[in-house]
């Protein structure tokens, strides 16, 4: 669970190597196939019908699959085992991956709207016949790939953001279906740019708060749900506790939480207990509080931390 040590000694254990992506990893590729076979019916389609809404929800998909694609590549490095240098193997693939995915999301959403505005300057004549047929064959495949993918979302960055792709594509397909419907019914072609920036508009704002996710896994902010204030008050609390200094934690990758902290313990209660069961009752009280299973404790006497401070200068 943890690794703990008195100046320099104790017993450790290896970093956790799985990630939480890579029991989704089948669904992901299921769900890529399906998404690459959607961009390249809704393209034929969104050329047939002159449709921007089409052909901005294929442009979408594309980078669905582009961001699908380098999941499934950054599941790999993630699962490949530790080595001497990388002491904890290439787990952060995985956000670089995420990272990647959400700027390809807002130059795909940015574009969108561009060529939105451009159809409202030169608007075109659409089919929204072929249209609807087109969009009902995304809608239908979105909605299997939101099925594959709902649960891992909840437990993965990388595949959170393969399921925001995939929704906000189900809701651009049902974006064109619905502008589709207003074509035939009135001939007013506007509904199709229109469409589009509804696409781009939904794209951005999930976008922008996966990236604000990712960017606090790379700067290594706290996990989330873990409140640096109570993990110190909880720790404090321990019998023979005196003190806790250089208290860190933050994210690997997904579902790989880290803290380490040096905790000033009373020589007489480490003396009475030992080492070993003050490890243990650090690691149970932070383990049934807190989501953080891998802890590594340097236990110290009073005064070492200013020891620590000479030797540091």
């Amino acid at each position: 669970m943890g690794a703990g040590h008195d100046h320099g000694h104790g017993h450790s254990h290896a970093p956790p190597t799985g990630t939480a992506a890579a029991a989704y990893r089948g669904r992901l590729r299921v769900a890529l196939s399906i998404t690459l076979t959607v961009m390249v019916v809704e393209i034929v389609g969104g050329v047939l019908a002159d449709s921007l809404a089409l052909i901005a929800d294929a442009a979408h998909m594309a980078t669905d699959a582009l961001g699908l694609g380098m999941a499934l590549l950054a599941i790999h490095f993630a699962n490949r085992p530790a080595t001497g240098n990388r002491t904890f193997g290439y787990a952060r693939a995985e956000i670089l991956a995420a990272l990647a995915n959400c700027l390809l999301l807002l130059g795909v959403g940015g574009y969108v709207l561009y060529e939105a505005i451009q159809r409202f300057v030169t608007p075109a004549d659409t089919e929204g016949g072929l249209t609807i047929v087109f969009g009902l064959i995304g809608l239908v495949a979105n909605m299997i790939s939101l099925t594959l993918l709902v649960r891992g979302q909840s437990e993965s960055l990388n595949v959170r953001g393969a399921f925001l792709e995939v929704a906000a594509d189900a809701l651009g397909s049902l974006a064109v279906i619905v502008s589709a419907l207003v074509i035939l019914a009135t001939g007013w072609q506007a509904a199709d740019p229109i469409a589009s920036l509804v696409i781009g508009l939904m794209i951005v704002p999930r976008t922008l708060k996966l990236l604000r996710e990712t960017l606090d896994v790379l700067l290594e902010t706290a996990p989330k749900g873990v409140d640096m204030a109570e993990v110190r008050a909880h720790i404090l609390a321990l019998d023979g506790v005196e003190d806790v200094h250089d208290l860190h934690a933050w994210t690997i990758t997904s579902g790989m939480p880290v803290l380490s902290a040096h905790v000033v313990v009373r020589s007489e209660v480490l003396s009475a207990i030992g080492h070993e069961k003050m490890l243990h009752e650090l690691q149970e009280c932070l383990g049934d509080h807190f989501d953080v299973e891998h802890c590594t404790f340097q236990l110290e006497p009073g005064g070492h931390a200013e020891h620590e401070a000479k030797l540091c200068h």
